[in-house]
């Protein structure tokens, strides 16, 4: 058994504090950018634009996520205290609803420039694993997003929520759904995927979703809204969609490679 007693605050400079779930996802957005621009970008057109794209992609992470929390998690409470949607410091992020967001953002930046939006989104699909690998340990760091009980040898007691022995399911979250979907989805790269546009993405979606359905099983539902339809958690029913979602988008390109 572990005992997790970290502090959610990785720096404080007099009144400023710098947390570690701000730390992922600026970890995990410059590695993400230096990766694609240095290795995973072939297109030159595209590599010229990625830096521009990136505030787009920025901009539909944190909108998506905050509103996808807001509305899919916790509605009641953000309708009955509108002014803390905007303290995004505070915590709730989706990870769904930053997904939608960077659909939008890339759908949005592909039309303005005349470029494939299924690439840009390829390419962030390869990369979004160190996103997440480095979000994931920031909400075991933060205590949140914590397993159920258990007595495996390997439990963790989180201090700051109770004295009980649980899963350090953000740990195993972020091996299946990072280390492992970004070795994945390397493969796929390495098969040369992304001259299909789209393809990668689907696969993403499909993999991702089925890390995560399976993985719920071992985490804590959300105290505001439990158990749901089936016994399900929202995070599982919101996989199923996206799992159906990048099945269909595997199989459409798919039959376009066959009818050429």
């Amino acid at each position: 058994m572990f005992i997790n007693n970290f502090d959610p605050v990785a720096f404080q400079f007099f009144s400023f504090e710098i947390r570690w779930y701000s730390l992922a996802y600026i970890v995990g957005i410059l590695i993400g950018w230096f990766l694609s621009k240095k290795i995973f970008i072939s297109d030159n057109q595209i590599k010229e634009k990625f830096d521009d794209y990136i505030t787009y992609l920025i901009l539909g992470i944190i909108i998506g996520g905050r509103l996808g929390y807001v509305f899919i998690y916790n509605f009641d409470y953000y309708l009955n205290n509108p002014i803390e949607i905007i303290k995004i410091w505070q915590g709730g992020m989706s990870f769904h609803g930053a997904v939608l967001g960077i659909i939008i953002s890339s759908l949005l930046f592909g039309k303005i420039n005349n470029h494939n939006s299924f690439y840009y989104m390829d390419i962030v699909a390869i990369v979004a694993p160190i996103g997440i690998f480095f979000g994931r340990v920031a909400n075991f760091l933060n205590s949140e997003l914590y397993g159920n009980t258990t007595n495996v040898p390997w439990s963790v007691k989180f201090i700051q929520i109770d004295n009980l022995n649980r899963h350090p399911s953000q740990l195993y979250e972020a091996f299946f759904e990072g280390i492992v979907l970004f070795l994945i989805l390397l493969y796929f790269y390495k098969k040369n995927y992304l001259r299909i546009p789209g393809k990668i993405s689907g696969f993403f979606l499909f993999l991702y979703s089925t890390f995560r359905f399976i993985l719920e099983f071992f985490r804590a539902p959300d105290n505001q809204l439990g158990y749901l339809i089936f016994g399900l958690t929202m995070g599982q029913i919101i996989s199923v969609v996206f799992f159906t979602i990048g099945l269909v988008l595997i199989l459409f390109k798919n039959e376009i490679i066959r009818t050429r």
